[in-house]
């Protein structure tokens, strides 16, 4: 009963979001055709234009997600092509989430087990997110060419690059986070630092890691879709953004449609990692239990 009612908020807190948001978005609409896109009573422009190409009405964007469009040499539902094109970003950001996570967490570990390794190495990992990921990537593409990698894992590892920051440093601080008493304890005990991590770091960190993870699963989608942009690829939601900003002119409802596909699957990852978290916190209170 109570998981019942909790998807019950869920739907109706969505639903509710969604309408406010339409609600805001046509309403600003209105409002700027009402004065010419002027705060009333000056000449002070509007900070976004509201026409109908720089802004379209919330049904016209709806409308073409429920319309056809062309993939290829067929016609597809745009729901569908969407579907179509989210299944490969997903791969990427999936492969890009999962080597993150394994990078960073051997990072938090080797910092954790050698600060000499922390001090060195850790203001090199908040640097490496200044590097602006699209310089970044033609060459991490260029260079998975020249070893004959397909470009699905090079865009992989662009995703990789956004990931592993977040949880390298959650972890790390996760790990850090048991009380001085209780690592004493673990040492009065004659456990060995690898026991001490797994016993009690490991789990301590858990608190820490999980939000890193919703924040990483989130920039694993970003990273993939700048990738797919920035090299031009044929498949993946990046592409279908960079066909549809090219005919933005013509049908800028579609663009608005692609960017929702995106939003929708980073959602649909950030809700993964959260049922994982649940489900972790499940099994712990029934093994409390």
């Amino acid at each position: 009963m109570a998981g019942r009612n909790r998807a019950v908020r869920v739907v109706v807190t969505v639903v509710v979001t969604i309408c406010l948001l339409v609600a805001i978005w046509e309403g600003y609409k209105w409002f700027g055709q009402q004065t010419n896109d002027l705060v009333p009573g000056t000449g002070i422009e509007l900070p976004v234009s509201t026409d109908d190409l720089t802004m379209p009405h919330a049904l016209d964007i709806v409308g073409e997600l429920a319309g056809d469009v062309r993939d290829g040499r067929s016609t597809l539902p745009m729901t569908l092509y969407l579907l179509k094109k989210a299944w490969f970003t997903l791969q990427e950001a999936a492969i890009g989430f999962t080597l993150g996570l394994v990078i960073g967490l051997a990072l938090a570990v080797v910092m954790l087990r050698w600060r000499v390794v922390e001090r060195g190495l850790l203001p090199w990992v908040n640097v490496s997110q200044t590097v602006p990921l699209i310089a970044l990537a033609p060459i991490v593409v260029t260079w998975g060419r020249q070893q004959d990698l397909p470009d699905l894992f090079s865009i992989s590892l662009i995703a990789t690059y956004l990931t592993f920051f977040p949880v390298a440093v959650s972890a790390l601080r996760g790990l850090k986070s048991p009380d001085a008493a209780h690592v004493e304890l673990m040492r009065s005990y004659a456990a060995s630092w690898g026991t001490t991590l797994v016993k009690l770091r490991l789990p301590a960190a858990r608190a820490f890691l999980f939000p890193a993870l919703k924040v990483a699963a989130t920039l694993s989608v970003v990273g993939a879709i700048v990738g797919e942009i920035s090299i031009g690829t044929k498949t993946g939601l990046g592409r279908a953004i960079l066909e549809f900003a090219q005919r933005y002119a013509v049908f800028p409802e579609r663009l608005y449609a692609a960017v929702i596909g995106s939003a929708v699957l980073g959602l649909a990852v950030f809700g993964l990692v959260n049922l994982a978290e649940r489900w972790l916190e499940g099994r712990k209170r029934g093994v409390v239990t």
